[in-house]
């Protein structure tokens, strides 16, 4: 019986360990633009605020990939800009042992989940020093705008084989 479990052991394929490490947060760009001041601070306050996130994925080496989160921040008054905020705050993450869907799960949404934090930060204390009132974004589900991408893949696709 010892003998016949040994075997099933050597005959399945070896499984790597599942990991995921952060390695690195870091910010990879930014810039604040206020096209429009001081004139700007003289006007009423109604701001129209545009958001856009975006993120990358870049292969490193084996089991390394770079994230980079890119959230832009435009916020116009009266018709004018009263500012742009741009970042983009990347991470290096060590991941390894996961299936194919799980990977780009954990790259799509876990990882940007972890980054936005940061950016988050990095665009309130921008938006602060540039003396327009204290912006705070608002928690993001990156688990729901992956899903969202993945329906909206598979209605692309049912489309294009029709």
């Amino acid at each position: 019986m010892a003998e016949e479990q040994a075997t099933d052991v050597a005959q399945q394929p070896e499984q790597l360990e599942q990991q995921f490490i952060i390695e690195r947060i870091y910010l990879k760009d930014a810039s604040f633009e206020s096209p429009h001041s001081p004139t700007i601070f003289t006007e009423e306050w109604d701001p129209e605020t545009n958001l856009q996130l975006n993120t990358e994925v870049t292969s490193i080496t084996d089991g390394h990939y770079e994230v980079v989160l890119l959230i832009t921040v435009t916020v116009k008054t009266g018709g004018n800009t009263a500012f742009l905020v741009e970042v983009a705050q990347a991470g290096v993450f060590n991941i390894i042992g996961y299936e194919p869907d799980q990977l780009n799960h954990l790259l799509a949404s876990y990882c940007p989940s972890n980054l936005f934090p940061y950016a988050r930060e990095a665009i309130a204390s921008m938006i602060s020093k540039g003396s327009f009132p204290e912006m705070h974004l608002s928690p993001i589900n990156f688990d729901a705008l992956y899903s969202q991408r993945l329906e909206e893949e598979a209605a692309k696709q049912t489309t294009e084989e029709a």
